[in-house]
């Protein structure tokens, strides 16, 4: 099956996950905020959740593919694996003396300890002799030469699938940058992926405004809605935008203000679709949200207009007269919980059929009221580093919506 995503809803038939591993065993109390995790993560119980995830998306049909997997592969190719090699193991992170020591030791390691120390970084103790420098004398020897990627586990943020192509998305915080070397390496070198794509934004020719894939709901073929977040920039939404127009993938975009708060980092955060006609929505966004609509314009510009109702221009951009919205609770503390744990991030698997996390017991209890089929999964250690069933898939294949 070719690479296509025209709703956030069709039949899901093909996603990336990442296992977490060995970079959430890195997360301290001194390094947790600069790796952007609210506490220490108990791995092992981690893991369990993350397979019984993978588990049930299986049950259901899918296709998953796991990251650590698709970079093994794609690392079986010397030149390939060389480069990356080089992307990660830089004189920033090690010091003129140790980054060709860094690169032999990487260099001689199988495919799947490569992966794993590309993503579970290298410490200076990792690195034969590396103590004996300048550079690993003064960190000591649990500093690391390649940082870890203990984000990776949200596979939706670097890559984000729209219509037929891909967007490589700019990271727009210094520890989840890293990741996207391993996803260029991916779509561009291993087989499932080379050639049968084209970028719509991200590409490595240079450098781009931040922009996440947990900002990007693809409402229809015609209509995408992107957040203006504190990742996503309203510079890199226009030159999306402007891409997708000129290749026909969607017909306008709409831009959705965000708080721009860690709580609220992207917009599937606070609202996710879950049917044919039916979103999840955290209420404090119902009233006040900015919403604009970006079309073509003349001369290259682009046409703007604000939108008065967030509701109704996302019922617009489905292509629905009317919108059931389910909010996260009317109570506003038992919304802004709910919303903190995940509770708008779902992850659709057909219309009506949705995955969420079972601490959220108001809005699923009310997802069900509306007739929405969910099925839940722990969510104990794996939203520590804020994030649900949607921001640990990366939607690959969906099938079209009917009609």
């Amino acid at each position: 099956m070719e690479p296509s995503v025209t709703s956030e809803i069709g039949q899901l038939r093909e996603v990336i996950l990442h296992r977490p591993g060995r970079e959430l065993r890195r997360i301290t109390p001194a390094n947790r905020e600069d790796l952007l995790f609210d506490e220490l993560v108990w791995v092992d119980r981690a893991q369990q959740e993350h397979d019984a995830f993978a588990e049930l998306l299986r049950s259901e049909g899918v296709r998953v593919r796991l990251l650590d997997a698709l970079v093994t592969e794609t690392l079986a190719d010397p030149q390939v694996r060389t480069a990356v090699i080089e992307r990660r193991a830089t004189l920033d992170s090690c010091g003129v003396e140790l980054v060709d020591r860094v690169r032999e030791h990487l260099g001689e390691l199988a495919p799947d300890q490569l992966t794993d120390a590309l993503i579970g970084g290298v410490t200076v103790a990792e690195v034969p002799g590396a103590r004996d420098g300048f550079v690993g004398g003064v960190l000591g020897p649990h500093a690391f030469l390649v940082p870890p990627l203990p984000n990776a586990v949200f596979t939706r943020d670097p890559s984000a699938w729209i219509a037929g192509g891909v967007v490589r998305s700019p990271m727009a915080m210094p520890a989840r940058r890293p990741e996207q070397v391993l996803w260029e390496a991916v779509y561009e070198h291993h087989p499932d992926f080379a050639g049968r794509a084209p970028v719509w934004y991200g590409d490595a020719r240079g450098l781009h405004s931040s922009l996440e894939g947990g900002d990007v709901l693809v409402l229809s073929p015609r209509c995408v809605a992107i957040g203006l977040s504190e990742r996503t920039h309203p510079i890199a939404v226009e030159n999306l935008a402007a891409r997708l127009f000129e290749v026909g993938a969607a017909a306008y975009v709409l831009a959705v203000e965000l708080p721009k708060t860690r709580g609220t980092m992207h917009l599937d955060t606070v609202l996710t679709v879950v049917d044919v006609d039916a979103i999840v929505l955290w209420p404090r966004m119902r009233s006040g949200a900015s919403v604009r609509r970006i079309e073509p314009g003349v001369d290259g510009r682009m046409r703007v207009t604000e939108e008065p109702d967030l509701v109704a221009a996302i019922a617009h951009g489905m292509g629905v007269d009317r919108l059931r919205v389910v909010t996260t609770a009317e109570d506003e503390v038992v919304a802004d919980r709910e919303q903190w744990d995940d509770g708008n991030n779902t992850l659709a698997v057909r219309p009506g059929l949705v995955f969420a996390y079972d601490r959220n017991v108001d809005t699923n209890r009310r997802l069900r009221l509306a007739g929405i089929d969910v099925h839940t999964i722990e969510g104990f250690e794996l939203p520590r580093g804020r994030g649900g069933p949607r921001c640990m898939s990366c939607p690959v294949v969906r099938d079209p919506i009917a009609g």
